[in-house]
């Protein structure tokens, strides 16, 4: 964002400065597309990045500076994505397009190692499932995860763990061997 800090963009946003919310939605569409993929699955996961940025640009008068525009973002696309997959009644799971065990090619596997990965992410129930991606793959601190989720640092700490041994579970009845 060469021309306005954040906080600029955000306070230009709540006047309704359009070219603003273009300012905001270039800063971070890559990380809310990939906290959507990460979320929701790659079939689902421009339109909940559109939904969300509508939303956030709904609600952007709400943001009171009280945490970090990123912090309160996190939040608006996660609720968005957690809601998406309870309306759909469905924990989305991913369908592999290899067998993973069926591949030697090294370039195959780590293709179908990412596949397996994501395939094992949807099996995660979608709380846990938020919980992993926003503190393994976006690499927010305990802190800010709770400050996202609107739960306590202690919950985090507990879901994380539960997180990790049902993935590492998944993971192993796919076929990946550690």
């Amino acid at each position: 964002m060469a021309t306005l800090s954040v906080t600029d963009a955000v306070s230009a946003c709540q006047q309704g400065d359009r070219g603003a919310q273009r300012a905001l939605y270039d800063e971070f569409h890559r990380r809310v597309f990939r906290l959507a993929l990460r979320m929701v699955g790659p079939d689902d996961a421009n339109d909940l990045t559109q939904q969300a940025f509508l939303r956030v640009f709904q609600k952007i008068h709400q943001f009171d500076n009280r945490s970090q525009f990123a912090t309160w973002l996190y939040r608006v696309v996660t609720n968005e994505c957690l809601q998406h997959l309870r309306s759909e009644h469905k924990r989305s799971e991913f369908r592999l397009i290899h067998d993973p065990r069926s591949d030697s090619n090294a370039s195959s596997t780590q293709l179908d190692n990412k596949e397996v990965l994501q395939t094992a992410l949807g099996r995660l129930e979608p709380d846990l499932r938020s919980i992993f991606v926003l503190r393994e793959i976006e690499e927010l601190d305990y802190r800010t995860i709770a400050e996202t989720l609107e739960i306590a640092e202690g919950t985090v700490a507990s879901r994380l763990n539960r997180a990790r041994k049902q993935l590492k579970h998944h993971l192993v009845d796919l076929g990946w061997v550690p």
